[in-house]
């Protein structure tokens, strides 16, 4: 009998040792759940199907871009055999200028700095049914143009979206965003698309849109302010929530790929992510306050797990850390085995088509956490207006070309997705 009181005296001090970390097993089920909530439903997404004629053009905002990798693009997108190509050049940006007179497209020569100016001069220069705003470093694939426009057999879609990969990825920041794309894609953007036909962003580096309802959000479009501050990039987001706020769907189409590039070094990289992370939060934050997004109510759980998850991450590290002062070596070796072994699970997709990003899941990891920090960063400065890692910022409440160098060269900039 005292062998068995010493044995549950010993094993109540164990279990008082590690009760410690219960609230990371209760936050780590609760994030499980909420990930099943949309994993579930993104297994079920299929690509829409059957045929729809519609014309389709194109448009891109040029800015800075490397000539190569404009050539690259240019000539995915005629190989697509779309009805026109309208290139809007940044007056200070001649080498593109003349990359692009080399071949059979329009192109527009604008002295307004901004994307967003470039993007409504396209779109009104254009003439086609659907109107694709694609980022100047964008490559497409074969059958994009085919692919973009199934959805738009449905008349209640206004805008769809593509699936987009790092073109040729080299590195580790290359791959690592490779990653996340293909688990925005399988995941989040699968989800919103089979419950509600509602995704929360079409990226800009290929969105495809209704002529007419760009032409009808082009006022709301441009005069967006948050607090009081003129928007200047969030241009994807911005137009993704006005067809969504006019009763339309978007949708995303997976069968219809292309490829941009990204940044390789670890400054540009968090830069970039600080960006999309302010537009995310300008954007979700307003969206919440608005009864249109409640009729949606998937999108609408989205944003706030979204939201949550930027805070309850870091809780992981944090008991790492913990475990670590104390020296719980086990506590150490388990939560690190957990951390490779449930985000592979998660990173299945992506594994499937790269089994060499297995070895990458821990950079992952970290990555994701440092992410964590840089959206809370984000959210404290919500109202700062900057490209960042492009040579535009607003200055007194007007957006302007800065003297500032730029930091990487056009590449590696990656200068689409606001979320």
């Amino acid at each position: 009998m005292s062998r068995f009181l010493d044995f549950f005296d010993s094993a109540l001090v164990d279990l008082r040792y590690y009760l410690v970390y219960l609230p990371l097993g209760i936050i780590g089920l609760v994030r499980w759940a909420s990930w099943l909530l949309r994993r579930v439903p993104a297994a079920l997404y299929r690509p829409a199907r059957g045929d729809f004629k519609a014309s389709l053009g194109v448009v891109v905002p040029v800015y800075q871009e490397d000539p190569e990798i404009l050539r690259l693009a240019i000539e995915s997108w005629l190989a697509n055999e779309v009805d026109e190509v309208v290139l809007v050049v940044d007056v200070t940006d001649d080498v593109c200028r003349r990359v692009a007179e080399g071949y059979p497209v329009t192109v527009v020569v604008t002295d307004v700095p901004g994307k967003r100016d470039a993007l409504r001069r396209g779109w009104e220069v254009c003439r086609s049914e659907l109107v694709a705003l694609v980022d100047s470093d964008t490559i497409w694939a074969d059958d994009v143009a085919a692919e973009v426009r199934r959805p738009f057999a449905d008349p209640r879609v206004g805008g769809v979206g593509t699936r987009q990969n790092v073109y040729n990825p080299r590195g580790f920041l290359q791959r690592v965003n490779d990653m996340f794309l293909d688990y925005r894609y399988f995941d989040e953007n699968a989800a919103q698309t089979v419950l509600g036909r509602a995704v929360s962003c079409l990226s800009g580096r290929t969105a495809v849109y209704r002529r007419a309802l760009l032409l009808e959000v082009s006022a709301d479009f441009m005069s967006e302010t948050f607090m009081g501050v003129p928007c200047m990039s969030g241009d994807d987001k911005r137009l993704t929530t006005l067809i969504l706020e006019r009763g339309h769907r978007t949708y995303m189409q997976r069968s219809a790929r292309v490829w941009s590039t990204f940044p390789g070094t670890l400054r540009v990289f968090c830069k970039q992510r600080l960006r999309w992370a302010r537009n995310t939060w300008r954007s979700d934050l307003r969206a919440l306050s608005r009864r249109w997004v409640w009729r949606h109510p998937f999108l609408a759980y989205s944003m706030i797990d979204k939201s949550v998850s930027s805070f309850t991450l870091l809780l992981s590290p944090f008991f790492m850390t913990y475990a670590i002062v104390r020296q719980d070596w086990f506590f150490v070796a388990c939560l690190g085995a957990w951390w490779w072994v449930s985000r592979s699970m998660k990173m299945l997709p992506h594994l499937v088509r790269r089994p060499t990003s297995f070895f990458l899941v821990p950079g992952f990891v970290v990555m994701s956490f440092l992410m964590a920090l840089i959206k809370i960063c984000a959210l404290l400065t919500v109202r700062r207006q900057r490209w960042l890692t492009r040579q535009v910022s607003v200055e007194n409440g007007v957006v302007v070309r800065t003297a500032q160098a730029a930091e990487e060269p056009a590449p590696s900039s990656g200068a689409g997705a606001a979320a």
